[in-house]
């Protein structure tokens, strides 16, 4: 998979050379992208607690996405700030969660 932008490769790098299965860097490259674009192109470091959790009610509320993707979101975001830019967020983040549908 290659990636338009520069940082973003570099996120593919570091991932690759930490032996991360080619899937997992894949997904996590789709929603820290997805993340920056929700934020209008603003570089990860110069936000933090209060975009992620923005951004993860948005997935709950307008995308409506399962409780499972959004995990995933959270996971890729948790990883990009803890591991890449060395910026850990709270632990105590303050986000709707998505609500399982009622299988028919």
């Amino acid at each position: 998979m290659m990636t338009n932008s520069l940082f973003l490769h570099s996120i593919q790098e570091f991932m690759i050379t930490r032996r991360f299965a080619k899937r997992t860097i894949e997904t996590y490259i789709y929603w820290i992208k997805r993340y920056i674009i929700f934020n209008n192109k603003q570089h990860p470091s110069k936000l933090g607690n209060k975009e992620v959790e923005l951004y993860l009610t948005y997935l709950a509320n307008t995308e409506n996405v399962a409780p499972g993707t959004q995990k995933i979101a959270l996971n890729s975001l948790v990883f990009l700030y803890n591991e890449f830019l060395h910026m850990p967020l709270s632990l105590s983040l303050n986000f709707n969660t998505s609500n399982q549908q009622a299988k028919l």
